[in-house]
Order: C-alpha cells, then sequence, then structure tokens
C-alpha cells in the first residue's frame, strides 16, 4: 500500500467514526436534527479540506522516498556512482546524506577491491615469471652437467656457482612471499620484545653486502650517533628492514655509486624517535609513485630483467615491519638524483627491561 492511500484511508476511518458517534447522539436525542446536519456537514467538509491537506503534504514526502529508492535501486544494479538530491524535509537531507555516504564508501569498497584483484593477477603473473627464470637456468645448467658437457673443473664450478645462486634467490623469494602472507597475523607477545642495538645489527648485516658491492663498485658510508642506540623492535625485524632497504638500494644504484646509511634523532617529540635514512644515487622514484611504491603488490619498475627485477614485496614487507612498532616509512628526492628510503623507529628508555618495553 502506498504511503499516500494509506493516510487518506486513516482520514477516510476518522470521519466515519465521527459520523457514526454523530449518529448515536441523533438517537438517543442528545442532538436534534437541525444539529446533526450541520455538525455532520462540518466533519464532512472536515474531512474533505483534510484530504486536500494529506494530498498536499505527503507529495514532497513521496518523492524523498522514490528518490532514495531509485538511488538504492541503481546501486543494486551496479551504478556505485548513484547520489541522492538533498531535498526535502530535514529528516529526509539527513538520510540521503547518510545513503550518499554509504554510496560514496561501496564506491571506494569496490574500487579498493579490484585494484587488488588486478595487483594480485599481476602478482601471479611476476612470480611465475621470477620463479620460471632461475628454474630453466638451474635445469639448463644440471642438464650440461649431467650430460658431461663441461670437462674443465673451472667451468664446472662455475655451473655449480650459478646453480646455488639460484636456488638462493628461489628461497629469498618463497621466504619474501611467505613472511608477506603471515606479517598481518603475526602477533607478538610482549615478553619476547627485546632491544635492538642498531650498532649490532649493521655489524650482522653488512658483510652480507659484500658481494654486491664489489661487482658494482658501490662506496657504503653509515653515520651513526656516537652513542649506542637502543630501539624498540626486535633485532631480525630492523635487520629485515634495512636489508630491504639497502637490497633496493644497490639494485638502483649505478656502477660506482655511493649509498648512505644515517640514523639521526628525532626532536620535538615527547618519545625519544629515531630517523633511518637509505640514500642511493640511482635513478630516483617519480613523484607520482612514491605514495604507492609501499603498496603490496605494487611494482614502479616494470621490466622484467634481473639488473631491475626483483619481485616489488621487499618494500612491502619493510612497511608492514616498521607499522608493527608505530613508525612511519616513506620516500624523498636524495640531492639532486636518486632517492632517500626512510623510517621511523622509537628508541627504548635507558635501562628498561623487556617488560617495561612492552608498554612504551
Amino acid at each position: 500500500m502506498k504511503l499516500r492511500t494509506y493516510l487518506l484511508l486513516a482520514n477516510t476511518i476518522s470521519i466515519a467514526f465521527i459520523i457514526i458517534l454523530l449518529l448515536a447522539f441523533y438517537r438517543y436525542m442528545l442532538l436534534n436534527k437541525e444539529q446533526f446536519i450541520w455538525l455532520t456537514l462540518a466533519t464532512v467538509a472536515a474531512g474533505i479540506v483534510s484530504g486536500l491537506l494529506h494530498f498536499m503534504l505527503v507529495r514532497p514526502l513521496e518523492g524523498s522516498v522514490r528518490r532514495i529508492g531509485e538511488g538504492a535501486g541503481r546501486i543494486a544494479a551496479g551504478d556505485l556512482e548513484a547520489r541522492v538530491a538533498h531535498t526535502g524535509l530535514k529528516e529526509f537531507k539527513q538520510l540521503a546524506d547518510q545513503f550518499n555516504h554509504m554510496g560514496i564508501s561501496l564506491e571506494e569498497s569496490f574500487r579498493q577491491v579490484k585494484a587488488a584483484e588486478s595487483a594480485q593477477r599481476e602478482l601471479v603473473a611476476n612470480m611465475a615469471h621470477d620463479l620460471r627464470t632461475p628454474l630453466a637456468s638451474v635445469q639448463s645448467y644440471v642438464e650440461a652437467l649431467e650430460d658431461g658437457l663441461i670437462q674443465d673443473e673451472e667451468t664446472f664450478k662455475r655451473y655449480l656457482g650459478t646453480i646455488r645462486s639460484e636456488t638462493i634467490r628461489l628461497g629469498e623469494l618463497i621466504q619474501d612471499l611467505f613472511e608477506l602472507s603471515t606479517l598481518d597475523a603475526e602477533k607478538r607477545e610482549p615478553e619476547e620484545l627485546r632491544p635492538a642495538i642498531a650498532e649490532d645489527v649493521l655489524v650482522e648485516l653488512l658483510p652480507r653486502f659484500t658481494k654486491p658491492f664489489e661487482s658494482g663498485s658501490l662506496q657504503l658510508r653509515v653515520k651513526l650517533p656516537e652513542r649506542p642506540l637502543r630501539l624498540t623492535m626486535q633485532p631480525r625485524h630492523l635487520q629485515r628492514v634495512l636489508q630491504n632497504l639497502l637490497e633496493n638500494a644497490v639494485r638502483h644504484s649505478p656502477q660506482g655509486g655511493l649509498i648512505v646509511i644515517e640514523a639521526e634523532e628525532m626532536n620535538g617529540q615527547p618519545e625519544k624517535w629515531i630517523r633511518f635514512t637509505v640514500s642511493d644515487e640511482g635513478e630516483g622514484v617519480p613523484v607520482e609513485e612514491r605514495e604507492r611504491i609501499f603498496e603490496r603488490f605494487y611494482r614502479s619498475d616494470r621490466s622484467r630483467s634481473r639488473e631491475s627485477g626483483g619481485a616489488g614485496l621487499g618494500l612491502s614487507i619493510a612497511k608492514l615491519l616498521v607499522e608493527q612498532y608505530g613508525g612511519t616509512i616513506g620516500v624523498q628526492q636524495s640531492g639532486r638524483q636518486g632517492s632517500a628510503f626512510w623510517f621511523t623507529v622509537q628508541e627504548a628508555p635507558e635501562g628498561a627491561s623487556m617488560g617495561h618495553l612492552a608498554k612504551t
């Protein structure tokens, strides 16, 4: 039943009830004939006026309800850009505003879902390529060794070294995928949290980059405060963040380039925060890509060469780890060219125990 019909029916029932009462009063001599006629005419006239008022006042209500219904129908049909005009009574304006807000939220959610699906398809394609390339290389070298094509010992060792490096590459890629899939669900128990010493982490990490630095004739400069830096981050997590940023810097540095690792105190905050920066002299990151470069499935470099390649997971892992400890991460231009990737981590209070650290 329509709203207008419902209100007119209610008005008609009210008039009929009044007329029945007048008939009862007339029957029991509470009203004379003349009074009964005049009261009946007045009731009918009041009913007609009331009906006309209902008809006039209900029209804008029906229009508002119809517009909201049409908007809901358009959204149900897939038009997530459907919006309702802010017209009518105050309550309907509020309802239209809430409806439009819902439409905006649905549109943004659908856009994120589509972007995630597209990124996941791209990730699968990238992973298939990144897995296929080292596997094909390993297969070809193993087949050459099996067929006895390699006779001299130097070439034999070189083939074995290539097989080993490709299997390491595969292992690192699989580890990245595994770590990325488990970081969101990882729960850190307070008693397991222990401070990381920045110097110790770098002493353990930097020897791993000896060969990449030598092959690219790269220079490394480390700038740390004179005092030890005790940070509220697991040592293995701090090491992983720095490792991913260093790998990114090595990958994009030119031959003979300089890479700088710097840690400095941030002033003007109640807690002590340390800002780490890993800068290079590479081609830099375009301004329009600086927000998206840390997205889970985003690749700034669309080429598939090994030199500029990579699965596009390292920066995503670094962002998740930094944000788990309440820090932030970003990238900016370094000097005339190159990129400076930075992240913040809170410094542990002097003499803080593991239990105290868990509360900071």
